[in-house]
C-alpha cells in the first residue's frame, strides 16, 4: 500500500463544489471514478480544501491509497487522459502513508479577482467578479490591514459554520490593482466557511465607501456575521495552491 499526493487545478464552473454530493456533479467525484478505472480500485481521495460550487482552483490537493504498481510521477499523465478538460492534475508523488492533507500545518493562499470597469468583458464572467462602479482600492488596502495576523473570525463566516474554534491567523493580505482588475490576495493557516468570500464583499464595501475603514476592527470584535459585508459571489474565488510544514 502506498499513499499518492494529487496537486489539482480546475474550472468550478461546471461542478457543485470539490466535496462529494448526492445528485450532482463535484470534481471528487469525477477523479475518484477515473482513478478507480484507471487502477481497478476502488480509489476515495481526501481534499485538503472543499472549495464551494462555481470556485476555482489552480494548486488544491488530494492523497488517496493504492496497491498499483505504477509509478506515483506517472498517475498524472496517465489521469489526465480519462479527466474532463476543466480538470486537470498538476503533479502527483508518493508521500509517508500518515501525510493527510487536511490535518497537516499549511499555508494557503487564496486570490479573489474582480473586474472594476464600466462595462463587463464577457471572457472574463466567469473568473471575475463584475463591480463597475470605481473601487478606492488604498482604502481597501487600509481595511485589509485590520485583518492581518492572530484573530476570532466569527464574523467573517458563514452562520452554517460548524467548527470547535473561529480563530485564524491571516500571514497576509494584499490589494493589488492591474488597470481595471483588482486581485485580493490572501495566505493564511487556515480559512472558515466562506471567510474568503465574506472578506472580499466588506472590502468591496470600504472601496465603494459604503463601510468606514475603521468599522472593521469593530466588525472583528462583535464577532457577528451580520456586521460584515456580503458574500461576496463564488466565481471570483480561486485557490491558488497550499504548501506544507514540517
Amino acid at each position: 500500500m502506498k499513499r499518492i499526493k494529487l496537486v489539482v487545478a480546475y474550472d468550478g464552473t461546471n461542478y457543485c463544489g470539490w466535496q462529494k454530493q448526492p445528485n450532482a456533479i463535484t470534481i471528487e467525484e469525477v477523479i475518484n471514478k477515473q482513478l478507480s478505472q484507471l487502477l481497478g480500485e476502488n480509489i476515495e481521495v481526501i481534499g485538503s480544501s472543499r472549495t464551494d460550487s462555481g470556485v476555482h482552483a489552480l494548486g488544491n490537493v488530494a492523497v488517496f491509497d493504492t496497491e498499483t504498481k505504477i509509478p506515483a510521477q506517472k498517475i498524472s499523465n496517465a489521469l489526465n487522459q480519462r479527466l474532463p478538460e476543466d480538470i486537470r492534475i498538476q503533479s502527483s508523488s508518493e508521500v509517508p502513508l500518515d501525510f493527510h492533507p487536511r490535518y497537516q500545518k499549511s499555508c494557503k493562499t487564496y486570490e479573489y479577482k474582480i473586474l472594476n470597469r464600466e462595462f463587463l468583458l464577457p471572457t472574463k464572467r466567469l473568473y471575475y467578479h463584475f463591480v463597475y462602479k470605481k473601487l478606492d482600492t488604498d482604502k481597501m488596502q487600509e481595511a485589509a490591514n485590520y485583518l492581518v495576523g492572530e484573530h476570532d473570525f466569527k464574523s467573517f463566516c458563514s452562520t452554517k459554520t460548524q467548527v470547535k474554534s473561529t480563530v485564524r491567523t491571516i500571514y497576509s493580505l494584499d490589494v493589488i490593482r492591474k488597470g481595471d482588475e483588482i486581485i485580493l490576495r490572501v495566505r493564511g493557516n487556515g480559512f472558515l466557511y466562506n471567510m474568503v468570500r465574506i472578506i472580499a464583499g466588506t472590502l468591496i464595501n470600504v472601496g465603494l465607501g459604503i463601510t468606514q475603514i475603521d468599522k472593521i476592527p469593530e466588525i472583528l470584535n462583535v464577532t457577528e456575521r451580520i456586521e460584515a459585508g456580503p458574500n461576496a459571489p463564488a466565481h471570483g474565488l480561486t485557490l491558488v495552491n497550499i504548501e506544507f510544514r514540517e
